[in-house]
């Protein structure tokens, strides 16, 4: 009976640990990075008490596939928000070196080619 109660309790917990990875996936979508990172932060520690509890819980077979098949989920919808991050990062690190070399041209052809020289290096 206790081992039952349990195991709702598991299941209500990765539950929320899953609702949680699709809320980050939509924070990330509307580029409120702020909120995720405290979202995630704020789930250590529910990931632990699962970690413990799925530790000491003896579990039937049935329970056990269905807590796999959970945590499967949790794996893949974590694993897309890591590829969407991963992506945005891409995208902002080639703006900016886009940026950085049109800065560096513009800067080249400020000051006095005569005094300091006109060789430029866009390779950078």
């Amino acid at each position: 009976m206790q081992d039952e109660k349990q195991y709702e309790q598991l299941i209500m917990q990765y539950t929320q640990l899953r609702n949680g990875s699709e809320e980050i996936s939509r924070m990330i979508d509307n580029e409120d990075f702020d909120t995720a990172i405290t979202m995630l932060k704020s789930r250590e520690s529910l990931f632990l008490s699962c970690k413990c509890m799925r530790k000491y819980l003896e579990l039937t077979p049935v329970q056990q596939t269905e807590l796999d098949k959970l945590l499967d989920e949790i794996r893949d919808l974590e694993i897309k928000n890591i590829k969407k991050l991963e992506a945005g990062k891409d995208k902002i690190h080639a703006e900016l070196k886009k940026s950085q070399q049109s800065q560096k041209i513009q800067h080249a052809y400020e000051f006095d080619a005569d005094a300091s020289g006109s060789i430029l290096n866009v390779q950078e």
